[in-house]
This record gives structure tokens, C-alpha cells and sequence, in this order.
């Protein structure tokens, strides 16, 4: 008879990476639709001048591929929780929680973010195959 036993840290490997996925591909996607021209007058809305705009896409965009590349992870993740806190305490002023413009979600990927830097990429990533980048760095 085989045995199925799954090994906890392929598991907790396995999951980071899951994790990973998720919040990198949330956050190219909400990047990505920042380079739209039509998002300056929301911009402009916020007290933001226009001329932020491709930077305001790239801090999210650029990040969230390296996330799911699992290179500069925890920095990646650092930013990305910046602009979460930015998010939760300067756009949504926290009005609001769980209402459809609340700020759950954004709390909910600061959390995922924070998990991030605290465990890193895992194996199942770029800095784990090279293994000469220094780990403060992965």
C-alpha cells in the first residue's frame, strides 16, 4: 500500500505560493487598469495630482509580478502593504467596512501582504532556485 502522507512543509509551501498567486494577480490587475487615461479625473478627485498616475499603477503593478515571480518578495510586500495602509486610512478614511466600497478588501490584502514579509517567497519560487540572493532580500 502507498503512502499519501503530505509533508507539512511541502504543504506550507504549496499554500505560499497559492498566496502568492492571488495577491500578485490582484494586484496587476488593479495596476494595470491604473495606466487607463480615465482614471486621472478620479485622481484628481482624490487631491492627487495628475501627473502621479504612472506611478500610482507601477506601485502596484511592478510588485505584484515580482510577488508571483517570488523574487524581492518582502519588499515587493512591504510596498504593496504601504499602499494598503494608504488605501484604508487616506482613500477610504475607513467610512466604512464590509458595505460594497468599504475597506475589507483592502485590509484583507495588507493582511496577506504582512503574511508575505513575515514568511517570504517559499520554495516554490525564484529566490529559492537561485539561492545566492540573500534572504532580507527574497
Amino acid at each position: 500500500m502507498a503512502d499519501t502522507e503530505i509533508h507539512p512543509s511541502k504543504f506550507v509551501d504549496i499554500s505560499i505560493f497559492g498566496l502568492r498567486l492571488a495577491i500578485g494577480a490582484i494586484f496587476i490587475a488593479a495596476g494595470f487598469l491604473k495606466f487607463d487615461p480615465s482614471v486621472v479625473p478620479y485622481l484628481q478627485q482624490m487631491g492627487l495630482p495628475a501627473e502621479l498616475q504612472f506611478l500610482y499603477a507601477l506601485q502596484e503593478f511592478v510588485p505584484g509580478i515580482l510577488v508571483i515571480a517570488g523574487t524581492l518578495t518582502r519588499i515587493s510586500a512591504s510596498i504593496l502593504s504601504t499602499v494598503m495602509l494608504g488605501v484604508i486610512f487616506y482613500i477610504d478614511k475607513l467610512s466604512t467596512f464590509v458595505e460594497p466600497n468599504g475597506a475589507a478588501l483592502a485590509v484583507i490584502l495588507l493582511a496577506a501582504s504582512l503574511v508575505l514579509i513575515t514568511t517570504g517567497p517559499g520554495k516554490i519560487s525564484i529566490s529559492y532556485i537561485v539561492k545566492k540572493i540573500p534572504r532580507f532580500l527574497q
